[in-house]
């Protein structure tokens, strides 16, 4: 009976010998024919891809412009604090990528595989190939927990989240909730971050959730960072310094997160000073920010620094091997810190610079390497930092901002989600740099 149903399957695999090289012909004539050009490709559909998707769109036309993400849906990721503290609903710090997505560009639905700036082109996931005239690069970057021994499966045990991604801020939340006593600690790793302020902000909300709660007596607050500093401009830190002292926060500078045993509800940390000498610390409630890197397709396409990062002029963000690559946000080698804010001015420079170097033109304005940190303090507070370059402070009102402020919590919480959308996602919101001057008499 094998025989038989053997002898019946020869046609069959005899005919598939026969369409199988046509099937092959047919899948390279589709390759060939899904290569596209474009005058400008953005790489990256999160903050800084939609914007200057956005702005590009202004200046070359919609059909000149391709977007390629992979993402059905676009996060503001800012408001993750406010939702792993409770504050806010995760809801709504989404929206669908289409309605985003600035009018009439291609969106390209696929994920970048490669680069190739000698050709000019980048590949898809897909199979698509995009060629391109100009290209800008805002890929983000790229959360690392499995850095970290234990983790992600980690997040599956209770009394452990993380508010730097979708799927673990909500576990900061219920974290919070059903603390009873004993340490509640946070993390800051031995990498870049974006948003660097962020680790800290959940142990002030925790600490002020505690209070609220009549647990405060109960909760040993400590917070666990690799940085050698509270924060990395003294008049922040300074104020930093003095809520920490205040509200009896345990602060452990150069401590890295290494592994997490959540079964047995224990945080291993490395002293950076002292290489190979860890420390165990239990929890009660443990908040992780993972190590972060760059974008795993810059490797190797010779756009990237030694560290990975894309390596770009920091006055032009122009790419400084390749004339037509332009780079933007967290993937970036700028030596600032990598926020939203920091977008909103890098595209105001980037915009500028692009339309001189399309005109054949030197770029003539210069990014000063502002960003903003909005340090939420309580659940009624923030201190507003804003820095340049140099780590000075570059701040928006003539008031000193490294006190609490109510107002500014109002700005962060309500504010400034309404300029993201409406403003920065636009191309319309280039940061306050033009209403500092204002404010400050034109002196500042």
């Amino acid at each position: 009976m094998a025989a038989a149903f053997a002898s019946h399957l020869r046609p069959f695999r005899t005919c598939s010998r026969v369409f199988l090289p046509l099937n092959s012909h047919l899948h390279s004539s589709s390759a060939v024919a899904s290569k596209e050009h474009y005058k400008i490709v953005v790489l990256g559909g999160g903050s800084a891809g939609i914007t200057m998707g956005a702005r590009m769109k202004r200046k070359v036309g919609a059909q000149n412009v391709a977007i390629v993400e992979p993402s059905e849906m676009h996060y503001y990721q800012p408001i993750w604090t406010l939702v792993g503290a409770g504050a806010k609903n995760i809801k709504s710090s989404g929206r669908p990528t289409s309605s985003v997505m600035p009018s009439g560009v291609k969106w390209v639905k696929s994920k970048v595989t490669k680069i190739d700036p000698n050709n000019h082109t980048i590949s898809t996931d897909s199979g698509k190939e995009l060629s391109y005239d100009y290209l800008i690069v805002a890929l983000g970057l790229q959360l690392h927990y499995e850095k970290i021994k234990g983790l992600p499966e980690g997040f599956e045990y209770p009394k452990i989240g993380s508010n730097y991604s979708l799927q673990t801020v909500e576990k900061t939340w219920k974290a919070l909730q059903n603390f009873k006593e004993g340490n509640a600690v946070f993390s800051f790793p031995n990498t870049p971050v974006k948003c660097a302020g962020a680790p800290q902000k959940i142990m002030y909300l925790s600490e002020a959730y505690f209070r609220k709660t009549g647990k405060r007596s109960k909760a040993n607050i400590i917070y666990n960072t690799s940085l050698p500093v509270l924060f990395g401009v003294k008049k922040y830190a300074d104020a930093l310094w003095e809520i920490v002292k205040s509200r009896d926060l345990k602060v452990n500078l150069r401590h890295n997160l290494i592994e997490v045993r959540p079964d047995k509800h224990e945080a291993v940390f490395e002293n950076l000073d002292n290489p190979g000498e860890t420390k165990v610390f239990e929890y009660e409630m443990l908040h992780v920010t993972p190590p972060m890197g760059p974008p795993a397709v810059l490797k190797g396409s010779s756009l990237e620094d030694e560290a990975g990062w894309l390596d770009v002029n920091k006055d032009t963000l122009q790419h400084k091997t390749y004339d037509n690559v332009f780079g933007i946000g967290d993937c970036t080698n700028l030596p600032t810190s990598k926020t939203a804010a920091a977008v909103a001015a890098q595209s105001a420079v980037l915009d500028r610079t692009m339309t001189k170097v399309m005109r054949k033109d030197k770029p003539d304005k210069k990014y000063d390497g502002y960003t903003s940190c909005p340090l939420v303090t309580s659940y009624k507070t923030v201190i507003l930092a804003e820095f340049d370059y140099n780590g000075q402070p570059l701040e928006t009102f003539p008031i000193d901002q490294s006190k609490e402020s109510r107002i500014m919590y109002h700005m962060k919480a309500d504010l400034m989600p309404h300029l993201y959308w409406h403003g920065l996602l636009r191309g319309l919101w280039g940061g306050p740099g033009p209403y500092r001057k204002i404010m400050h008499l034109g002196m500042k």
